[in-house]
């Protein structure tokens, strides 16, 4: 087993390596030099040689964003340690995120894996296969400080904003409400600041980072934590067990040798134990 200073090290050289990748929209698998060297270590697959392509959707913060020209996030520092065991570096496609759900990116061999803090549900498992759970969500209810939420309860007749494709979208239309869609939670956020909604209903982790804002903060406040049972995972191609054991391995490791909860305090917050998923089969 690597050492957790060892591999710290190895850590901060892949997440370095990650920083100079160029986000596109996609792009072809057939120009690697006509396919040498696609397999890694212990006999997994990939798309290009030498490298583990990573579809994700940008922004969402603290998983995965651009900072200072960088992709950077959880998402990324842990599919960094899967790229680190695999002997490969990292390469990060940004793709729309409904393809997250259909795993068209993965099927048509655009991507090894998908990491976008994306929840796993019976309905998806149908088309990717999941890693094991590696974070527990949930969702919150953010508010203007003056606008008199205090509740999920209170956002009945109010102008509700989320996430296309989202859990937290589809957990406000199953309470009933009509939420305004928007692409991205940067979008969702800036519809609130903006006064396009009342309220948005969002995951807590993106919330938690927002508010880290102290002009967000002094402005906006979680009216109600929602904890609805969600547990992320990466997604593989259907049928891809190597890299999905490699995946679920390095998450495993991860937790024993303290990187991840190194990692969850760098960029979720203080570690709770019940709020990082163990690796079991979800």
């Amino acid at each position: 087993m690597i050492t957790l200073l060892g591999r710290r090290a190895r850590v901060l050289a892949a997440t370095t390596a990650t920083a100079g990748l160029v986000l596109v929209a996609g792009c072809s698998s057939d120009d690697d030099g006509g396919g040498a060297g696609k397999t890694a270590a212990g006999g997994v697959e990939l798309v290009k040689g030498g490298q583990l392509t990573t579809c994700t959707h940008l922004p969402y913060p603290p998983f995965q964003s651009e900072i200072d020209g960088k992709v950077q996030g959880f998402d990324v520092a842990l599919i960094d340690l899967v790229a680190d065991d695999l002997g490969v570096q990292q390469e990060i496609l940004d793709t729309p995120f409904e393809n997250f759900k259909t795993g068209a990116f993965l099927n048509s061999g655009e991507c090894d894996l998908a990491a976008a803090g994306m929840t796993i549900t019976d309905e998806r498992k149908k088309n990717v296969d999941f890693s094991d759970p590696y974070f527990e969500a949930t969702q919150a209810v953010l508010a203007d400080k003056d606008s008199g939420i205090a509740s999920f309860a209170d956002l009945k007749g109010k102008k509700v904003g989320a996430q296309a494709q989202t859990t937290g979208e589809d957990y406000a239309k199953s309470q009933g409400l009509d939420p305004v869609s928007f692409e991205s939670s940067d979008a969702v956020l800036n519809g609130l600041r903006t006064g396009q909604v009342d309220a948005v209903v969002i995951d807590y982790p993106v919330v938690q980072g927002w508010l880290k804002d102290q002009a967000n903060a002094d402005a906006f406040e979680v009216a109600e934590q929602i904890n609805t049972g969600e547990q992320y995972g990466f997604t593989v191609k259907k049928g891809n067990d190597k890299l999905r054991e490699a995946i679920n391995k390095a998450l495993a490791d991860a937790k024993a040798d303290g990187t991840y909860k190194e990692l969850y305090e760098q960029w979720i917050g203080p570690y709770d134990e019940d709020a990082a998923a163990s690796p079991a089969a979800s």
